[in-house]
């Protein structure tokens, strides 16, 4: 069967973590998709792992973040801490640690890729901390954490990933042209539950660049973010 044909031992092993009980991490694994086809395992889902994990790993951040930054304000700490635990961050964690091959998924969840992966990866990356957590301990969480996570804390503050794309393209385009930008519905499609929307942001006359989302909010980023890479204003 797959969940045993599965080496749990050796990613304990990987991530440098001792487990007393080594069906915790398989619990970890397992997304609830993968108990509709397997029901006869006797497993559980990781949700449980998951919520616990999350708390966990807030906590270590919080307190990693306090202590390297004693005379930071609150909300630039609390925009550092969502940068580096975010689904990019974490998801790209749980692929560098190689998590990808340890997933217990339904077919149909195995075979996608894309963005639904990236939360599956993320979810289970604090799944797999919740478990460390109930195995081991907080420090060994913390360090399990301290080796994903801390070293990604340069590159936030370098490229600004603190800070949303809309507040970086405003800051910079008042820096360099004196000029707030301003957002413009240029397209709406779908029916009212599914929805899509395409804006547009201007620099005065100038369309610098379009975005789309499920949402303003969501399109009005995407535009932002791309109005960055267009004046090339990503990590300046």
């Amino acid at each position: 069967m797959q969940h045993l044909e599965k080496d749990y031992q050796a990613f304990a092993a990987h991530i440098g973590v001792a487990f007393k009980d080594i069906t915790l991490l398989r619990e970890a694994f397992t997304h609830r998709s993968y108990l509709n086809e397997h029901r006869s395992t006797g497993l559980k889902h990781n949700e449980r792992f998951e919520f616990l994990g999350d708390a966990v790993l807030e906590l270590v951040m919080t307190e990693y973040l306090f202590a390297k930054y004693p005379d930071e304000a609150e909300g630039k700490l609390t925009a550092y801490r969502s940068a580096l635990v975010n689904t990019n961050s974490i998801s790209d964690a749980a692929t560098e640690w190689g998590m990808n091959d340890y997933l217990l998924l339904s077919k149909g969840e195995a075979k996608d890729l894309g963005r639904a992966r990236q939360y599956i990866l993320a979810n289970t990356f604090e799944a797999v901390i919740g478990a460390i957590f109930l195995d081991c301990g907080y420090d060994t969480a913390k360090e399990f954490i301290a080796k994903s996570l801390f070293q990604r804390l340069d590159a936030v503050i370098t490229n600004r990933s603190w800070q949303d794309a809309k507040s970086r393209f405003q800051e910079e385009a008042q820096e360099r042209m004196g000029i707030t930008p301003n957002y413009v519905v240029v397209k709406e499609t779908g029916p009212d539950h599914d929805k899509r929307f395409s804006v547009g942001v201007y620099v005065g006359s100038e369309l610098v660049a379009k975005g789309e989302g499920a949402s303003k909010q969501d399109a009005e980023q995407a535009a932002a973010e791309e109005g960055l890479k267009k004046k090339a204003w990503e990590s300046s």
